[in-house]
């Protein structure tokens, strides 16, 4: 029987978003913010492990959707290739002044943000950076953010004046609180606002479905070592949170893709080995504080061996054996997030015969599900129907859950 209780909640990461406007108030972007208590240290992986954890995010809407996403960087983050990781038509990367900046120290910068910007990835600066010591950043400029809470707004119309003629940057006031802020912005010619007169950040709880660490660092070694495409499709059958967090990434809006992913394989072949490598090492960061996975996440890995197992006895062909465990696997999605099972499976790409299987109970797959449950649970008359449906005999059946077990025990031995 599978044990009733679920995976105790992980430490998830908490993000903010506020709305940027235009001047019909329509919203065009969010600004993401780490409201995390334990992510007060701002490393070089943070900014891009946020909007990791935003692209990943269990809930019932993405938080982004397709708006611009702007990111606050550091310099060694924007150095560091997580960025890869990113579609860059979404992002807008906020960069920061060097503070009290030498001419070399922002010459060495630039071929980077030259780099970035080559690669389809909007920059945003301060106002800082009208400063004349900035100024071989100002070509690359796509948005310039005017703190209206740190300037005088009688300063407002010389530093817009100096941006439209040495720039081709969109102007964004923000920190507008005030309407007056917002007329004397207008009145400027400034077109994108943010502020808490339009919105203050609001709070999305996020929730990553915590696979084993034991199986991130394995994925880790073998993209080190340039496993084959089987080998790490195997790691990723081990662990219904390693699977389920890569569908959901990979087909997110913000990824990129104009289609969708159904298959591990596929996923594999689409990020690549270096960048599903940087994947997994975002994610042990971000599950660095997860304990084993629970009973039911090995209860779902064991379930989809045996249905792929037991498709293949009965005669189906090797997509429809890939589709059996793949169903197995995500069928306790809603035991492990805080989800109904037709949400969660909303929030990834699964072919139509798993769908159908999971929430109508139709098709072959339904009746491989119902015999592995049955397999579970000791159900006799569940168990005889389901077996003479399929045309399967006690012993094949008995032979596929036994070596289920064991290849699931295999598995999940300490590395």
């Amino acid at each position: 029987m599978i044990p009733p209780s679920t995976a105790p909640a992980s430490a998830a990461p908490l993000i903010a978003r506020q709305s940027i406007v235009n001047h019909l108030q329509q919203v065009v972007g969010y600004e993401l913010f780490n409201r995390s208590r334990t992510s007060a240290l701002h490393t070089a992986a943070s900014d891009v492990l946020l909007v990791f954890t935003a692209l990943s995010h269990v809930g019932t809407e993405d938080i982004v959707g397709t708006k611009l996403l702007f990111v606050n960087c550091t310099h060694e983050s924007l150095a560091g290739g997580h960025l890869d990781l990113l579609n860059p038509a979404q992002m807008v990367l906020e960069i920061p002044p060097l503070g009290h900046a030498a001419q070399e120290e922002v010459a060495a910068r630039l071929p980077i943000l030259a780099q970035l910007r080559a690669q389809g990835f909007r920059l945003a600066f301060d106002h800082s950076v009208l400063d004349s010591a900035y100024a071989p950043w100002l070509q690359l400029a796509d948005y310039i953010k005017l703190d209206l809470s740190a300037l005088p707004l009688d300063q407002l119309a010389v530093l817009v004046q100096y941006a439209r003629r040495h720039t081709q940057a969109q102007l964004i006031a923000e920190k507008v609180e005030t309407r007056q802020h917002y007329e004397t912005a207008i009145r400027h010619g400034v077109q994108l606002f943010q502020g808490y007169l339009f919105a203050r950040p609001s709070e999305v709880h996020t929730q990553l479905l915590p696979p084993a660490q034991a199986h991130i660092i394995e994925l880790i070694n073998l993209l080190r070592q340039q496993a084959s495409t089987e080998a790490i499709e195997e790691v990723l059958k081990k662990d219904a949170g390693l699977a389920f967090n890569l569908m959901r990434m990979i087909n997110s809006a913000g990824f990129g893709l104009r289609r969708e992913v159904s298959s591990f394989r596929e996923a594999v072949m689409i990020l690549g080995l270096r960048k599903l490598f940087r994947w997994a090492a975002l994610l042990f960061t971000a599950t660095r504080d997860g304990g084993a996975p629970p009973a039911v996440c090995q209860t779902a890995v064991v379930r989809g061996r045996l249905m792929e197992l037991l498709a293949l006895e009965a005669g189906m062909g090797a997509e429809q054996a890939d589709q059996a465990f793949v169903t197995g696997l995500f069928s306790l999605l809603d035991a492990m997030l805080p989800l109904p099972l037709a949400s969660a499976l909303a929030l990834i790409s699964v072919p139509e015969p798993v769908s159908a299987a999971l929430l109508q109970g139709e098709g072959p797959l339904a009746l491989l599900l119902t015999l592995a449950k049955a397999c579970e649970s000791s159900d006799d008359a569940a168990f005889d129907q389901a077996a003479r449906s399929l045309a399967l005999s006690s012993t094949q059946i008995n032979g596929a859950h036994l070596q289920a077990l064991a290849w699931t025990d295999h598995l999940t031995d300490p590395l």
